[in-house]
């Protein structure tokens, strides 16, 4: 991680999940918050269970502090509400599975944003079914282009919803809290992802 160069960081994650696990944990199949927690398991049984960060105090926006987190404690959490089935009519909807360390390799980033956003949706479809299911289309059977020219037909409201199924999947997520040594202001701050749980 401290190459800061997110390919360099997936290829790293990726050898260590792999050395450590013998090679029994398919990563390719594995949804990419699995592997970070299997990454952060490693992580805290080799180094130590707590890892020091240095904070932002949220109150002032300029004060630094430092903050103990049990490594142990962070689990990947799923929002309310989420839901793999999505229903763009009445008719016909998608089913979704998750962005994998494979389908983040090459990226850009590995952050889901606008200019990539295409990309991460087609390689997390599994399944478009239509006529209320009697009609179902697996993603593996239709080519890159033809999911593409797909997802770039849906309205706002359905890419909406193909918005939510990413904003609400599982994610590694801890809350901590950070007293300002200044202003001793205490705050909550949510750690969400790989890179909140390093410096």
């Amino acid at each position: 991680m401290e190459s800061g160069e997110q390919e360099s960081i997936i290829t790293a994650i990726k050898d260590i999940v792999t050395e450590c696990t013998y090679g029994k944990v398919d990563l390719g199949s594995v949804p990419m918050f699995d592997v970070e927690y299997i990454f952060l398991q490693i992580r805290s049984k080799s180094v130590g269970e707590v890892s020091t960060l240095r904070i932002l105090c949220p109150d002032d926006k300029e004060t630094y502090a430092n903050v103990d987190v049990d490594l142990s404690e962070v689990m990947v959490q799923v929002d309310k509400g989420h839901n793999p089935k999505i229903e763009l009519t009445e008719e016909m909807g998608m089913i979704m599975t998750y962005p994998t360390i494979d389908s983040l390799t090459g990226i850009d980033g590995a952050d889901i944003n606008a200019s990539n956003m295409l990309d991460v949706i087609t390689s997390c479809v599994l399944q478009v079914y239509d006529k209320k299911g009697e009609e179902v289309f697996a993603a593996k059977d239709q080519t890159k282009k033809e999911l593409i020219d797909f997802v770039e037909q849906l309205n706002t409201k359905q890419f909406e919803e193909v918005q939510k199924f990413f904003d609400t999947m599982p994610k590694l997520k801890h809350t901590i809290e950070v007293e300002n040594p200044k202003t001793k202001v205490k705050s909550k701050i949510e750690l969400q992802g790989l890179n909140d749980f390093f410096e």
